[in-house]
């Protein structure tokens, strides 16, 4: 239940406060919207209508661009509303509702991308008993498990703020309400819910970043030990080449905004860095896949010939 407070609407004051560049970011973030929700739908399409991209690898992507999909949402008609609107506020359970949605979704991301990084060291190194391991029955399991953890780790987030009193300047310095703007606002002790958000999250971000880095580093000690063919050594790592570029643009920026202490940051700077994570990097996913990999290249160039 929501704690009772003073406070029942939030102002978000978006990305800046200077007012003649709100019409040029919108136009800017709309075309950006459009690119995600487009390019991830495509992805999500060719992998669901061409039986070649029917295997592991490929689900975990289609798991992916829905995941950015919905992700972009979260945020983006909100500040796309208030890029257009001089009074840019949103309900006490519309804020709560958007952090948790933030927090499920970009949770469920992180340990998805280590999910897939432990799909391409069993498809390198275990390649005679890929099948056998990464059939269908375990990656619906293991897809399911991670949505659900997502879930619980954005409610736990999403109640424990609820029920904080937030009794003076409901001014968030963000373009979307998130858990440490909102505990700069809230009175009374907080000590739980700054844990909470260093342990739990931080476990969250960091586990699956060390559990990628240590799929890789056994891929790159197996071939470079094990394979004594460049082009079967250039080929496994150029299908991990595109999954690491995007680990990358999404972790880099979350160890900085979850993981750095909050003296060590800025309000522009977490603005910022929030761009990249949540703007940037879900844009960029869809070019990333689409432009390194044959097979989805290949899959898309069959689904543009049917249609004609």
């Amino acid at each position: 239940m929501l704690n009772q407070t003073s406070v029942t609407e939030f102002l978000l004051l978006g990305v800046t406060d200077i007012q003649v560049l709100q019409p040029v970011l919108f136009v800017v973030f709309l075309a950006i919207y459009i690119v995600i929700v487009a390019g991830n739908a495509v992805i999500l399409m060719v992998v669901i209508s061409d039986p070649r991209l029917h295997s592991p690898m490929y689900f975990f992507l289609g798991n992916l661009s829905c995941l950015d999909i919905c992700f972009s949402t979260v945020t983006f008609p909100k500040m796309l509303e208030n890029f257009l609107s001089t009074y840019k506020a949103i309900s006490f359970l519309g804020c709560i509702s958007q952090l948790h949605f933030f927090h499920f979704l970009g949770s469920t991301e992180a340990m998805l991308l280590a999910v897939m990084a432990f799909d391409r060291f069993v498809a390198i190194c275990k390649p005679l008993r890929y099948t056998l391991i990464m059939n269908h029955q375990v990656c619906t399991q293991m897809a399911v498990t991670i949505w659900i953890t997502g879930f619980f780790h954005a409610l736990l987030h999403s109640v424990m703020t609820s029920r904080l009193n937030f009794c003076g300047s409901n001014h968030i310095h963000h373009f979307f309400c998130d858990v440490k703007p909102l505990l700069e606002l809230a009175c009374g002790n907080i000590e739980l819910n700054e844990w909470l958000l260093s342990t739990i999250t931080g476990t969250i971000a960091v586990s699956p970043f060390f559990l990628t880095l240590l799929s890789y580093f056994y891929i790159i000690i197996y071939l470079f030990f094990k394979t004594h063919s460049c082009s079967t050594l250039r080929k496994a790592l150029s299908t991990c080449a595109s999954h690491f570029m995007v680990v990358i643009l999404f972790y880099v920026p979350v160890v900085f905004i979850y993981i750095r202490p909050a003296s060590g940051s800025s309000v522009d700077q977490e603005r910022i860095i929030a761009i990249m994570y949540s703007v940037v990097t879900p844009m960029l996913n869809p070019l990333i896949y689409t432009l390194r990999n044959k097979e989805v290249k290949g899959a898309l160039r069959r689904v543009i010939s049917r249609s004609q």
